[in-house]
């Protein structure tokens, strides 16, 4: 043989022989608020901490947003295309024509997420729930077992899905397989119904209900500081589901409903985080840990009784931000950035890690520089937008510390602006916050200055240059709306 070393050297180290494996984990509904790597001290996830302690956390990571009140269809198909939420494809035959964007379908499928790890020689795999997504995509995975599980056993549970992660890697290990694999791991839960296990849900103080309880646990989550008996205006989608007939709230914000709904959520994400522990320890035990990118994310924030509101049809940080966590050769552990990324980033960050080219169809940027350290941000400007309900609906950007949230809903009737210092008040509290009777139960005592300051005149300057920044988005983006106060379409 010519290179008899070379032949010894893959054989005795097989893993550096082949392209790094990727494990994708993705949540439904979860905020970055809900897990101890971002602040929370009550909701236990160990094996996520574990993730982000050999890893990097990135503290500004968005969906760019919907104009769907199911928010998680735009975001899953902008995770899947690596498109921008007004250049998304045709999704399947459940989508709605004016979900479709500026785009050529077939192009953009064909460079999808596992059409393109497809032709790169990996083994693909999926489990995530039914629906709410990028159905024609999905179906190319060449692995598919999907199913939507948001109850509590083993069957329609999050352990369900868990289970088709390890059955899958348990049959690659008993064959041997030496592929590359990609392994879209998605969860039903923490989405509505929350029903946990009966051990989690005692230990958070809560309870399986479907109408709204009228006691609480002092075991129970306490409600968080941004919590409002009701949003201070009409948030523009009027008779939205998340809102008004979510099992357990209904049109509930009482303190009971809040505490016991976020013991449910806290139930739901303690049992997902079992099943990353099963799935991270089985890649050890099978000798394929150390050759695997993993990433932990969501498809949005969710309210949950933060602003009055219970569900992510809003663009508060709480329900635009998703959490993002990522580990694997090469990324330092125990790091943050603050990544200012959009999911869209995803399918060509993947790309870019192993060493495969970006489909030109992507329009999202590669964090492979920010994962690695090299950078702190992916860009300057984060856009995001909502109009499921009434049009334009809701806009926001963000540039540093500053954001603006923009509405004009209801044919006019509901135009506001917001602007705030997310430094100075990160849980963007409200006039409404500071009322004895908020204060009496949320416990907290907000600063003067932590409010909504668009009418302030000390911050004018500030308000003008964010909503020319606003506009400049709007049109880079091809947002096919206007504001009130903004110069119409031709």
């Amino acid at each position: 043989m010519k290179y008899p070393f070379l032949l010894f050297f893959l054989v005795l180290f097989p893993t550096l022989a082949k392209k790094p494996n990727i494990l994708f984990i993705l949540t439904d509904d979860q905020a970055p608020h809900t897990l101890s790597s971002y602040g929370n001290k009550v909701c236990q996830t160990p094996n996520i901490d574990k993730l982000a302690e050999s890893g990097i956390v990135l503290d500004q990571a968005y969906h760019m947003g919907s104009m769907s009140g199911a928010v998680c269809s735009p975001s899953r198909t902008m995770i899947m295309s690596g498109r921008s939420l007004w250049h998304l494809p045709p999704r399947g035959k459940k989508h709605l024509q004016h979900e479709e964007g500026k785009v050529s379908g077939v192009e953009i499928l064909n460079n999808s997420l596992p059409a393109v790890f497809n032709r790169a020689g990996y083994e693909t795999f999926r489990t995530c729930k039914n629906g709410n997504s990028y159905s024609l995509a999905n179906k190319l995975f060449q692995i598919v077992k999907d199913k939507s599980c948001r109850n509590a056993d083993d069957e329609s549970g999050s352990q369900w899905h868990g289970r088709q992660v390890l059955n899958y890697l348990n049959d690659r290990a008993k064959q041997e397989d030496n592929k590359p694999f990609f392994i879209y791991f998605g969860f039903s839960h923490p989405h509505d119904a929350r029903n946990g296990r009966e051990d989690l849900l005692k230990k958070y103080g809560a309870e399986n209900v479907k109408e709204p309880p009228v006691r609480v646990s002092e075991f129970a989550p306490p409600l968080p500081v941004s919590w409002l008996p009701e949003h201070p205006f009409n948030h523009g989608h009027p008779g939205l589901r998340d809102e008004v007939r979510v099992p357990g709230v209904m049109t509930s914000r009482t303190k009971a409903t809040v505490r016991n709904e976020l013991g449910r959520e806290y139930a739901c994400i303690e049992n997902i985080d079992d099943q990353v522990g099963l799935v991270i320890q089985k890649l050890k035990s099978i000798g394929e840990y150390e050759n695997t990118y993993i990433f932990y994310t969501a498809d949005h924030g969710i309210a949950v009784g933060r602003h009055g509101l219970m569900g992510k049809q809003n663009l508060y940080e709480h329900s635009w931000r998703v959490p993002f966590i990522a580990s694997g050769p090469g990324i330092k552990g125990g790091t943050r950035a603050k990544g200012n990324s959009y999911l869209l980033d995803v399918l060509p960050t993947f790309c870019d890690l192993v060493g495969i080219p970006i489909p030109d169809t992507a329009q999202g940027l590669s964090l492979k520089p920010v994962l690695l350290g090299n950078k702190q941000i992916a860009r300057s400007v984060l856009y995001g937008a909502y109009c499921g309900g009434t049009k334009p609906g809701m806009r926001a950007i963000r540039k540093g510390d500053w954001k603006l949230i923009k509405y004009d809903t209801l044919d006019g009737e509901i135009r506001k602006t917001q602007l705030f210092n997310l430094k100075e008040n990160p849980d963007e509290i409200l006039k409404e916050h500071h009322l004895k009777k908020v204060l009496k139960k949320t416990g907290n005592k907000p600063l003067l200055h932590q409010v909504n300051l668009a009418g302030n005149s000390t911050y004018a300057k500030k308000l003008k240059e964010m909503e020319e920044l606003l506009l400049s988005e709007m049109k880079k983006l091809n947002d096919p709306y206007r504001f009130w106060d903004q110069p119409q379409i031709d």
